[in-house]
């Protein structure tokens, strides 16, 4: 099975690409935009799980979604954010999404939730099929308890660099850049770096 993700976030979108690639029966691809993904479907197809990224660039809100179902782009085709509204989940499965994956869905879930699209199943998170889900708050209200200190530690962890990296870059102790990254986390309610770099992205910090 062939699974192309169009992210414009190098590492997270790395991520993911090395995360999957670990499945024996997986071929995984990553391109940085929707009109790379129209290349590599047009050229080395057939695909057959789209991931598309809802903020990347060529994406134009969701016409990149409907332009990949209605063109035939993959087998199957789905969206990704960090902060997507239902609104926007809802009409993306109108115009024949195979789901929806939020960027701070689990590692273990991620790989579950492509095996199931695989299959031909519509994915999405447990939290949106039973209602439980809220709508994002504003881009302020998730960054306003961070100190300037701490955004600049989630712009650096978000380039890839380690905490030692990040203490050389700001001339701190890599105990206080572990307790910084520690404080982000709890901030964004995410568990792990990468969850943090995408909402990093999605919120328009990096």
């Amino acid at each position: 099975m062939r699974v192309l993700i169009a992210d414009d976030h190098d590492l997270l979108r790395d991520t993911l690409v090395l995360y999957l690639s670990a499945q024996p029966d997986l071929q995984v691809m990553g391109v940085s935009s929707y009109t790379e993904a129209v290349k590599i479907a047009e050229t080395d197809g057939p695909i057959d799980l789209l991931l598309l990224d809802y903020r990347m660039p060529g994406m134009n809100g969701l016409q990149g979604l409907k332009d990949a179902i209605q063109n035939n782009r993959a087998r199957h085709v789905a969206l990704m954010s960090g902060d997507a509204p239902r609104s926007i989940v809802s009409e993306a499965l109108s115009a024949g999404a195979a789901g929806f994956l939020p960027k701070t869905l689990p590692a273990k879930s991620v790989r579950n939730a492509v095996a199931f699209m695989l299959m031909g199943e519509t994915y999405l998170p447990a939290d949106f099929v039973q209602g439980r889900n809220t709508p994002a708050p504003p881009e302020d209200a998730r960054l306003e308890d961070l100190s300037k200190r701490e955004r600049e530690v989630l712009r650096l962890l978000s380039d890839g660099l380690s905490n030692k990296e990040i203490g050389r870059m700001l001339d701190l102790r890599e105990a206080a850049v572990k307790l910084h990254v520690k404080t982000v986390f709890r901030h964004l309610g995410v568990s792990n770096r990468t969850q943090a770099a995408m909402l990093a992205r999605d919120l328009g910090l990096v």
